[in-house]
């Protein structure tokens, strides 16, 4: 059995530390330490970085349903770190696509947002997780009250905005995409199947 104290001085540390390796990774690779960003360094930074945000979402978004299934409770210890790390990636993705990619540039910036499609979206997105990112402290929570939950479910429309404006960045191989398309349709429809499920026993 996992006790709250290994959960919070051993288990939390080693997820946490193991969360930072793909950024890490980067940074490495940034400086030909542990590799190489090839002939478009900007564009490699940026989708390792989104790439990483959208595998978070969907890690933070099977903690439920492991839970369910494994009745592994302890598992909700971690979802909160899981969705904070999810912004963090996010964030370095958007920061790079800003800095990097727009030099900060802020009528290109405008432009892109309202005149590219895939960008419009992806924005979108990064707007929702700043919010859940700046509402996840127990302050909040307990501030809020039922509407904090409601709040929340926006995670469901940012994994969806974010998968959506990954399809549509991507010219030719979809392939990725799909992936995280089918993973975020499991998730969601075992949501569904069970808010159904326990509909039909309070019926």
């Amino acid at each position: 059995m996992t006790t709250l104290g290994q959960i919070r001085f051993v288990w939390k540390p080693i997820v946490f530390l193991a969360c930072l390796v793909p950024a890490a990774l980067v940074v490495g690779d940034a400086f030909e330490i542990t590799g190489q960003l090839g002939a478009n360094p900007i564009e490699n930074i940026q989708d390792r970085f989104g790439n990483w945000g959208l595998r978070f979402i969907l890690l933070t978004l099977a903690v439920t349903p492991l839970r369910r299934l494994t009745g592994w409770n302890w598992l909700l210890r971690f979802r909160r770190m899981l969705g904070l790390f999810t912004f963090f990636y996010v964030f370095l993705h958007f920061l790079t696509w800003l800095f990097l990619d727009q030099g900060l540039l802020l009528s290109a910036i405008l432009e892109d947002i309202v005149e590219r499609p895939f960008i419009t979206i992806g924005f979108a997105a990064f707007v929702l997780l700043s919010v859940l990112a700046a509402t996840s402290t127990n302050g909040i929570r307990r501030r809020l009250g039922r509407r904090w939950h409601t709040l929340h479910y926006g995670i469901y429309a940012a994994a969806i905005l974010g998968v959506w404006h990954y399809w549509w960045q991507v010219k030719k191989d979809i392939a990725e995409p799909l992936i995280y398309a089918a993973i975020l349709a499991i998730l969601l429809g075992y949501r569904l199947w069970h808010y159904l499920k326990r509909g039909r026993r309070t019926a």
